[in-house]
């Protein structure tokens, strides 16, 4: 149908039908041209990506390659159309042309590891093996990310079979087999590492790595073996099962990724720890210290008391080689390695005053400075100043880890714990302090004390990342922690292998001994909820949460709250309760997000009156704190609907007026609103609101969203003129010209009922000018009315 430029558009939407819709067609849908053989320019990309789709389940690898290349090119940005077009590419065997789409996928959407996954794919089957092996390493991180330990191993894995030797690779590796239980794996790794390090001539890394192993099964005997060879200077044979493909060279690139948990720590076996601790090494360690500095001061007149004291020291007799060192000093022995010794023999002697004027220099001395912190900590902790006692004691726990770390990676995932743990301490009471010093002091005494710290710290790392600095505290302060750590590690394994029954039987062995030690009581829920029991799951939480309420852990009431809701989003109680807890805390724009929930909660009980209520609050909170204005507008409209759904028709015109007075453009207000006034008989406002929402389809090119609009108010109005002639505009801007013409006759039809002689003269002619099959019978037509 020819457009009419010299018909005047009229402010009366009922008025000169044809010339409205026309001009309107023109103004607001002449860039449609480019669309009108095909779906829009949404559809249209998922009109390809289905037709590659079924290519590509036929095999037909060209043709998915052609509709997903289309894809593409219609949205360059969009990297589910690179994923498929890159699969298409490699299974037609275009492997430059797939790595290449991949890459892209890869940085449209650096987060997902699938593009990077199948780029190393790719590598792979081009022969180049390294390349592949670092990508699988980096898809490796992502997993990480995304918490999920089996697809990184899977990776990880994949990099050392194409490169063994990833050095870094193995170690995590390793840790991760020891997370989830898989010992024979995780030996398996450090027994490769111990190899790997041989070969790079550091044998002190080869040796911890198999005392590791040895850590997980004592008795292993190609770990004893490995550890002989190493120690005698014989060569590391692993055995065939361990090979995968020989390596040309090792690749040490332990600081290039960032560790799973924590790297090796120190496996000294326990005969050779110091049962005293990082005191008890440092007092050894300054022993040395002192003896060659008292041989190079000749004949000074300290040097007598000195080594008088050092053999006092030797055989134990702490008190007399306190005074033989307090003579050294006055006769002008200075050095730090002295002052360690004294400080560190009147803590031993519980004299922490005294201890502590001498401690500080030995701080100082970094061969001394993980021992003098233990012992300050000490000296605090006797004096009853638990808060200096544990800043003291965590900073020793430190310096012995950041001793043993292997890179830059290691200290910043080591600071992070501990800062976590300083952190979490801050602001607790005496009794607690002087629970988690007494901690402290334990682990860090004993001839297995490093083995302890290691295990003590990972729990602690784990415990961080799972529950908060409060599960660290509870973990500390709890009777039995270092078992209490174990039993919780032996939960989660049983959990994630399916074996509930072992789980809920070591979670009531745990119980037992530690009743309130809350997260044993999470995991029985967890149990629980596996096991179907829901019920008593829902309820398990619920305690958890009071007894969380009752301690003031309101973050962590919270929590398991809202996990509740995850498995009873009806239950309406919890929901108030979590409200409640939310509003006291002030964390208004999750109380709102509740409120939101609660009142869609009572909407599906079919209680209407006190979701609509709920709702009004809501609308009330979010105001007051000033929400996002689409959060509002979200409200309202749930308002709306309950007033739509309880025939409260002119509550929901209000509604949706005032969610256009804030959002002008709403699509589902408009829409909603047009209906209301056709229902109504405002045939003039509801056209008024038509074509605004028409503009806003407009703009964002939604024919297909314009003509089913259209469509449906034809359908349901089929006398209103100005929905026919808009209808008509629209088909014919299509390319539809049989439904135009229908429509314009239609139109035509209405105009001659209504007494629009000229109207319908006018349609008439623009049906003409679209050459109809029976153009000689509108062209009667149209004369009998003009005569």
């Amino acid at each position: 149908m020819a457009d009419n430029p010299n018909d005047p558009m009229t402010n009366d939407p009922l008025m000169d039908d044809e010339a409205f819709a026309n001009a309107m067609a023109d103004d607001l849908f002449g860039d449609f041209d480019e669309f009108d053989d095909g779906p829009n320019g949404g559809d249209q990309f998922n009109h390809y990506l289905e037709e590659g789709n079924i290519a590509a389940w036929d095999l037909n690898w060209p043709a998915a390659i052609d509709a997903f290349t289309r894809a593409v090119q219609l949205r360059p940005d969009d990297p589910e159309g690179h994923i498929n077009l890159g699969l298409a590419l490699l299974q037609n065997g275009q492997l430059p042309q797939a790595l290449k789409v991949y890459k892209r996928a890869n940085q449209l959407s650096p987060e997902d590891p699938l593009p990077l996954e199948r780029s190393a794919d790719v590598l792979e089957r081009m022969g180049q093996l390294r390349e592949a092996a670092q990508q699988y390493v980096k898809v490796s991180e992502l997993y990480i990310a995304q918490r999920d330990l089996d697809k990184a191993i899977s990776n990880w894995e994949r990099a050392t079979q194409l490169t063994p030797g990833l050095v870094s690779v193995h170690a995590r590796l390793a840790q991760a087999y020891e997370r989830i239980g898989d010992k024979d794996r995780a030996i398996r790794e450090y027994l490769t590492l111990a190899f790997n390090f041989q070969r790079l001539d550091d044998v002190d890394k080869a040796i911890r790595a198999v005392e590791r192993a040895l850590r997980l099964n004592r008795n292993n005997p190609q770990a004893l073996n490995t550890l002989r060879a190493l120690r005698s200077g014989g060569e590391v044979i692993l055995p065939n099962e361990y090979v995968q493909r020989e390596a040309p060279a090792i690749i040490h690139d332990t600081g290039s990724l960032p560790p799973l948990s924590l790297a090796f720590d120190d496996m000294d076996e326990e005969d050779e720890s110091n049962p005293l601790g990082p005191m008890g090494e440092s007092l050894d360690e300054a022993m040395e210290m002192l003896a060659e500095h008292v041989v190079e001061s000749g004949l000074s007149p300290f040097v007598a008391p000195a080594l008088q004291a050092m053999e006092l020291q030797r055989q134990g007799e702490h008190k007399a080689a306190i005074a033989a060192y307090e003579n050294a000093l006055s006769k002008g022995l200075k050095h730090p390695a002295l002052k360690m010794n004294l400080g560190g023999l009147y803590a031993l002697l519980d004299e922490p005053k005294e201890a502590l004027k001498h401690l500080g220099d030995a701080v100082n001395q970094d061969r001394l400075k993980s021992g003098a912190l233990h012992a300050i900590g000490r000296a605090y902790y006797l004096l009853g100043d638990h808060a200096k006692g544990a800043e003291h004691l965590i900073e020793s726990l430190r310096q012995v880890d950041m001793s043993l770390a292997y890179s830059v990676d290691e200290v910043e995932q080591l600071d992070k714990v501990y800062d976590g743990l300083s952190s979490a301490l801050g602001g607790r009471t005496k009794e607690v302090l002087s629970s988690v010093n007494e901690r402290f002091l334990n682990l860090l005494t004993g001839t297995d004390w490093k083995v302890r710290i290691s295990d003590t710290r990972r729990h602690l790392d784990e415990t961080l990342r799972d529950e908060g600095g409060e599960g660290m505290v509870d973990l500390l302060v709890a009777k039995g922690g270092h078992q209490l750590a174990e039993a919780v590690g032996s939960i989660d394994r049983y959990i994630r292998q399916g074996l509930y029954t072992l789980a809920i039987d070591e979670a009531h062995y745990t119980v037992e001994k530690s009743p309130f030690y809350l997260p044993v009581h999470v995991r029985m829920a967890e149990v629980m909820m596996k096991e179907g029991r829901i019920r008593q799951a829902i309820n398990k939480y619920n305690t958890v949460a009071r007894a969380y309420l009752v301690r003031d852990e309101h973050d962590r009431a919270a929590s398991i709250l809202g996990m509740v809701l995850e498995m009873a989003p009806l239950d309406v109680d919890v929901r108030m309760n979590l409200i409640e807890l939310l509003e006291s805390q002030e964390r208004t724009n999750e109380a709102l997000d509740q409120y939101i929930a609660l009142a869609e909660t009572y909407q599906q009980l079919g209680d209407f009156d006190r979701a609509n209520q709920t709702y009004v609050a809501s609308e009330r909170l979010a105001r007051r704190i000033d929400a996002p204005v689409e959060r509002l507008v979200q409200i309202k409209q749930y308002i709306a609907d309950i007033s739509q759904m309880r025939l409260n028709t002119r509550q929901a015109q209000r509604v949706y007026e005032e969610i256009l007075e804030i959002q002008p453009e709403n699509e589902r207000a408009l829409r909603a609103i047009i209906d209301i006034y056709y229902a109504q008989g405002n045939n003039v406002e509801a056209i008024k609101r038509l074509d605004k929402l028409l503009s806003v389809f407009a703009r964002q090119h939604k024919i297909k969203e314009i003509a089913s609009l259209l469509e449906g108010l034809v359908r349901s109005n089929p006398q209103d003129t100005a929905l026919r002639a808009r209808m008509a505009s629209i088909y014919r801007k299509m390319g539809q010209k049989d439904r135009a013409i229908e429509q314009l006759d239609a139109l035509g039809e209405l105009q001659l009922d209504a007494g629009l002689t000229r109207d319908a003269a006018n349609t008439i002619r623009q049906i003409i000018g679209m050459n109809p099959d029976r153009v000689e019978d509108y062209k009667r037509l149209l004369s009998q009315l003009n005569g």
